[in-house]
């Protein structure tokens, strides 16, 4: 019984260890279909790495809205992405962010207020809601 235990537990840590390294294989994938020209796949790939709150996954998703590459070009998404990203780095990152928010102001020059408006409106309910994905459960129940 004590054997079957050990083995089983052995099994789990190898599984962890081996889980590692395929966590940073999608946006090592990604990158390489964006290099090779196959944005719908690079696209498909940023999505849920964005969506859990990648950085680079945002801004590569805002550039890609920008530049209608494998996504019809659409400013306002392209804006809330890299808002997104930004919010999402370190001040200690200043080369990022600056690069993510000089692509920011690029799109921005293209947009109306409106729109700026909407894509600042979106990206804090995304932030929202990823503030309350964080939340334990009765920390939940006792902010309604």
């Amino acid at each position: 019984m004590r054997m079957r235990r050990s083995a089983g537990a052995l099994i789990l840590i190898i599984a962890l260890i081996m889980a590692v390294p395929a966590i940073a294989e999608p946006l090592k994938d990604a990158k390489k279909a964006y290099d090779r020209g196959d944005y719908q796949t690079a696209v498909r790939l940023y999505k849920p790495l964005a969506n859990e709150g990648d950085p680079e996954a945002q801004y590569a998703l805002g550039y890609m809205y920008r530049t209608g590459k494998g996504v019809r070009k659409d400013h306002v998404k392209a804006h809330m992405w890299f808002n997104i990203a930004i919010s999402q780095l370190s001040p200690l990152e200043y080369d990022r962010r600056k690069l993510v928010e000089s692509n920011r102001d690029l799109v921005a020059v293209q947009m109306t207020p409106d729109q700026i408006a909407k894509a600042e409106k979106w990206a804090g309910e995304w932030k929202a809601k990823k503030e309350k994905q964080k939340q334990k459960p009765e920390e939940r129940r006792t902010a309604r």
